[in-house]
């Protein structure tokens, strides 16, 4: 039964045989995974049967009332048979071997290509860039200030009254203007946003933000984060040539700073 699953596959096994075959199949592991190895392979086997010697043994052909399962692309109608011989079925199930020794290697090609796999999607990126490169993995961790230094045109100002004290990094984009607020020596609490008021006196609120009461970017504070100060990404639709100036207001109306564009 083992040395049937070629001709399974080809169909060119008779009702009964076929019959047979799939009840053994149902309870042999060798065999099952035989055919899982020759699934979809249907196509490449069947031209096995037009090989000179080969189709010639018996059974090997689909006849009038054979099981059903016909090959993709049937033979003309086969001569009367021939006298059995014993080249038919051994040469196929050679062939079949060999075959299935290809499927094999190729599925353990195929393993160690999912394994490795696995590891970088367990891994994660930085073992992914370990995986792919001979150079060490590094982390590059992008802060608010490194945005803020990017962004190359720059305007600053700072109240008298309040002494709060604020940068405007601009660039221009094609949806309007890119903008990036650091405040510092302000203190809170506080609800605030930035306006940016065009030069016939549009306004549009570029961010918002919440100010804690010990503050941001205040020189001697004891609190190492009171000492830092705030940065705020945001953006309008005024073009940058427009913009006349940026305000720094409270929720309730009252401008900490005004910083000339």
């Amino acid at each position: 039964m083992h040395d049937a699953v070629g001709a399974y596959v080809l169909g060119v096994l008779d009702d009964a045989d076929a019959t047979a075959f799939e009840a053994h199949l149902a309870r042999c592991g060798v065999c099952a995974a035989r055919m899982d190895e020759l699934a979809g392979m249907e196509p490449m086997l069947a031209m096995l049967a037009d090989v000179p010697g080969l189709a010639e043994g018996p059974g090997l052909t689909d006849t009038p009332g054979s099981s059903g399962r016909p090959l993709s692309a049937q033979p003309p109608p086969p001569p009367p048979p021939a006298p059995a011989t014993a080249q038919g079925p051994p040469l196929l199930n050679r062939l079949v071997d060999e075959v299935s020794v290809h499927r094999a290697r190729r599925h353990r090609r195929a393993r160690y290509l999912v394994a490795a796999v696995a590891v970088l999607v367990i891994g994660g990126p930085a073992l992914a860039v370990s995986a792919l490169s001979t150079d060490a993995p590094t982390t590059t961790r992008v802060t608010a200030e490194d945005v803020f230094t990017g962004l190359k045109e720059k305007a600053t100002a700072t109240d008298a009254a309040t002494k709060v004290s604020a940068t405007v990094a601009m660039e221009p984009k094609a949806w309007g203007t890119d903008t990036m607020l650091e405040l510092r020596n302000v203190t809170g609490p506080l609800k605030c946003r930035l306006v940016a008021v065009s030069k016939t006196g549009e306004e549009q609120i570029v961010t918002s933000w919440s100010v804690p009461k010990w503050g941001y970017g205040i020189e001697n504070s004891p609190d190492e984060t009171a000492r830092k100060p705030l940065y705020v990404h945001g953006g309008t639709a005024m073009p940058r040539t427009d913009i006349a100036h940026f305000d720094v207001r409270t929720f309730d109306g009252r401008q900490l700073v005004r910083v000339n564009a």
